[in-house]
Formats: C-alpha cells, sequence, structure tokens
C-alpha cells in the first residue's frame, strides 16, 4: 500500500505533462521510499526501469540492455548493447517518437562502475534535448555523490536537471495516515521509536500494543530493526565502529564536539569530518540557539529517531537481550519513555506550528524557529526555550512544550514569560503545549493576557 507523497507526486505529474525533455534528480537516505514513489509515478506510464548494482560495468551494461530490451520486445534473451553510449542513444531515439520515462535507479552503482557515463549522458542530453520527449530520472541513495557528482558544478550533469527532489522521511501528521488502529497517543509513541523512515514504519504492527510492537522489533536478535542500525552503517560508510561509537556519544548526552571527541578517543578534527558525514545521512543534525546563527553553542543531536531509540536503548541492555530476557530489557526502556517523548513531543510540536503557519492559522507568520538557550544574567542561570519562532526584528512566538501526564499549571506560563524577558522583542506571542491539559488557573491567566495560545496534544 503506498501512502503519502502527494506533493512529490503532484510535481513529478507536473513536469511530466509538459511533454517535454526532463531529468529529475532523486535522492534521499536509504529506506526513505525513493523507489516506491517511483514506481507509483511510472504506474501507466510507458517506463524503462533499471537499478544499478554495486559490480563492474559490463554487469550493469548486460541489465541495462535487458531492461531496454524488456521494454521494447518482451522478455527473453536479451542482446547486450556495444556500451552505454550506443544503448542511452537507442533509448533517446525511441522517446523521439513517444513520452518514455527511463528511470535509473542506483545511479551512484552505476557511475561508479563505467566513469565516462555521466559524460556520455551530459553529451546526449545536449544533442537530444530540444528533440527528446524522455523523462530522465537518475535515482541514488549515496547523499553526498548525489549532491557532488550529479547536482555540482564539477558535475558534467551540472546544468541539465530540469528539477530535482530530495525525499525526506515523514513527519508526524504524514506518519498517522499508516496507520489506523493506533489512538493518538500510541501515534506519538510510535513516531518517537521509529521515526517517519517508511521502510521503518512498515515494521510496525498497528494490531499489537506499543509495548508489544518494541519487544517484537528491539528487543529480538532475529528482528528487522535489531541489525538495522548496524548494516546501515557498514553500507553508507568504511568505519562503522567509529560512527557507532560517536553515534553512542551523541545518544547518552555528549553532544558538544569536545565531548564527543573526549568520548570516543578521537581527535576533534576527525570528530568533525565523521560527523559532518553523518549529518549528510540524515542521522545527526547540528543545532545552534536560534538567534545565534554562528556560534560556539553548536550541539550534535540524533536527527532520526529510530537510531535515537536504538542508540539510547538498545546497547545498554545488549546483554539481556542476548539471553532473552525481554521483560527485563522492556522495563529498564518503560521507566525512561517519559523523559525519552519530551524531545519528541517537541518535534511533533514544530511541525505542528510549520502546519498552521502553511495554513496561515498561527499567531503571526513566522519566517523561522527553533530551540533557544544561553545565559540569564538576572538569574545567574542557564536558560531554555523548547521553541523560538521569529516573524521579524521585532515580532515572535515563545512556546514551552510539557510531556508530562500532569496538566500544566501557571507557572509554566509564567517561567516562559520570565524568560522572554531576555529579548527585546516588542511583539511577543505564547503557546504551550501540554500532553493532556491545563489547569484552570493556568487558562484563566492565559485568557486575561490574551496573547497566549493553548494546545492539548488531541488537539493538534
Amino acid at each position: 500500500m503506498f501512502v503519502g507523497r502527494n506533493r512529490e507526486l503532484s510535481e513529478l505529474n507536473e513536469l511530466y505533462e509538459t511533454g517535454k525533455f526532463q531529468m529529475s534528480v532523486m535522492y534521499g537516505r536509504r529506506r526513505v521510499g525513493k523507489t516506491a514513489l517511483i514506481n507509483e509515478f511510472v504506474k501507466g506510464k510507458d517506463t524503462i526501469f533499471f537499478t544499478g548494482l554495486e559490480t563492474n560495468s559490463k554487469q550493469n551494461l548486460e541489465n541495462f540492455s535487458k531492461a531496454v530490451f524488456n521494454y521494447t520486445s518482451g522478455f527473453g534473451t536479451a542482446p547486450v548493447f556495444q556500451n552505454f553510449g550506443v544503448a542511452l542513444e537507442y533509448v533517446f531515439a525511441l522517446s523521439k517518437e513517444k513520452r518514455i520515462v527511463l528511470v535509473i535507479d542506483e545511479y551512484p552503482y552505476v557511475a561508479k562502475s563505467y566513469k565516462g557515463f555521466a559524460s556520455v549522458l551530459q553529451v546526449l542530453i545536449d544533442k537530444y534535448k530540444d528533440t527528446s520527449n524522455m523523462f530522465l530520472i537518475l535515482c541514488g541513495s549515496s547523499m553526498s555523490f548525489m549532491e557532488e557528482k550529479v547536482l555540482g558544478y564539477k558535475s558534467p550533469l551540472y546544468g541539465r536537471r530540469t528539477a530535482q527532489l530530495k525525499v525526506l522521511p515523514f513527519d508526524f501528521f504524514e506518519c498517522c495516515r499508516y496507520f489506523k488502529n493506533f489512538s493518538a497517543l500510541d501515534m506519538a509513541l510510535i513516531y518517537g521509536i521509529v521515526g517517519g523512515t517508511p521502510q521503518y514504519l512498515l515494521q510496525m504492527n498497528d494490531s499489537l500494543s506499543v509495548e508489544d510492537n518494541i519487544k517484537n522489533n528491539f528487543l529480538k536478535t532475529t528482528s528487522y530493526l535489531f541489525e538495522e542500525p548496524n548494516n546501515l552503517l557498514k553500507q553508507e560508510v568504511r568505519e562503522p565502529a567509529i560512527y557507532n561509537a560517536i553515534i553512542t556519544a551523541v545518544a547518552t548526552g555528549s553532544t558538544k564536539l569536545s565531548e564527543i571527541s573526549g568520548k570516543v578517543g578521537e581527535e576533534t578534527s576527525a570528530c568533525s569530518a565523521y560527523l559532518k558525514n553523518l549529518i549528510s545521512l540524515g542521522i545527526i543534525k547540528k543545532e545552534t540557539p536560534i538567534t545565534e546563527k554562528t556560534s560556539k553553542k553548536t550541539i550534535y543531536v540524533i536527527a532520526d529517531n529510530m537510531f535515537r531509540f536504538w542508540y539510547r536503548f538498545v546497547p545498554g541492555n545488549m546483554s539481556v537481550i542476548q539471553n532473552v530476557m525481554i521483560e527485563v530489557a522492556y522495563k529498564n526502556i518503560s521507566e525512561h519513555l517519559p523523559s525519552y517523548m519530551g524531545a519528541v513531543f517537541e518535534e511533533i510540536c514544530k511541525q505542528y506550528l510549520w502546519k498552521l503557519n502553511r495554513e496561515g492559522k498561527a499567531a503571526v507568520t513566522f519566517m523561522d524557529l527553533g530551540r533557544w538557550w544561553g545565559n540569564d544574567p538576572e538569574n545567574q542561570t542557564q536558560a531554555e526555550i523548547d521553541i523560538l519562532a521569529t516573524a521579524d526584528k521585532d515580532t515572535a512566538i515563545f512556546c514551552e512544550c510539557k510531556w508530562t501526564n500532569d496538566d500544566v499549571d501557571l507557572s509554566t506560563l509564567e517561567t516562559l514569560v520570565e524568560r522572554s524577558n531576555l529579548f527585546s522583542f516588542g511583539k511577543k506571542y505564547f503557546y504551550l503545549f501540554a500532553k493532556n491539559g491545563f489547569t484552570v488557573g493556568c487558562m484563566e491567566r492565559a485568557d486575561k493576557m490574551g496573547n497566549v495560545t493553548l494546545i492539548s496534544y488531541d488537539g493538534m
């Protein structure tokens, strides 16, 4: 069952309907659903679909020849083209007569197996782009390769693309469309456990409880997700052990570069390079206080919820998991789930605010949002604001997110207002997000102030 990606499909179909030559570059991390998106897009369209393999040029040419032959003549023993230049020119010639979608999936494997592939493609695009009806899709999971060797200005293909599409994991609200039987509360937990990567969502069973999903997918050594982080790192990086150590350090609270370096025993310059690669893979993200775009306060956090959950809970319980003590492992995890979900709820609230902003329903139309942390000179303490959304130099929204079973009380609102005084914005708006609800005192003060919005999770 294909779910979501309505915007991406709409944009691809809009390009297709032009009837002109198109070269769309599609990329995104593994498991994010690129191939599923392409398969949905090409339904009912004349399509040559070729998937590159991590092999030599000869094998890839044979497979490409077979894909072309299957389109033109049906299945059977396929003749092999003399070279990729002849093969590609043949397809370009075919596309002069009719609209053909040519998909080259796992493009980096093809380009690496035959170094001249991009140059051959460039020459043929330049030759046929004005007469061809081809819709060419180059798709790849190697983010750095696609951005540097395909989209980069040093690439032979630079300037030939007509569109690019970076396929990202689903946000929380898109994830909710995947399941019918999870309660609203369960859905937040599921998102916190596996995030928005479609392949990980597919491992979840909404006919079971969240507890059973955790046990089946993370606490059994035979499950897909139990080995997923290690398997993905082995596919993407040369030194998975070091990357493993870095992710573990970040997951267990080492967020500054110096802390990570000390934890894994590597020089900061080396750690910085490793972190850059993890950022490109969508596993780690870098954060600075929103009001300080370049800052020594930079921290690193895990961006992918499945990785965050796995590294937070699985390694520390590895011994009991391997000894089939699933109940003991789950008990250790469940005790820490409420605190773990705090950061997840903040992310859901950010996405909700962007949703309101797109719909024109936010208190003000803001341009950016993020976390803020820094000094509170009056109280001589460190202060944090969960979400700060800035509209202009004079207008901002201050937000606090509480994932607790207790109703959010007046003191939470008062603290947020007090921290807003650390900034010189003339127009201030306040949002409080709560897992459950708000006390009478908090609601009365919010109503009296007039610039406060109270939102419970069920209302999102």
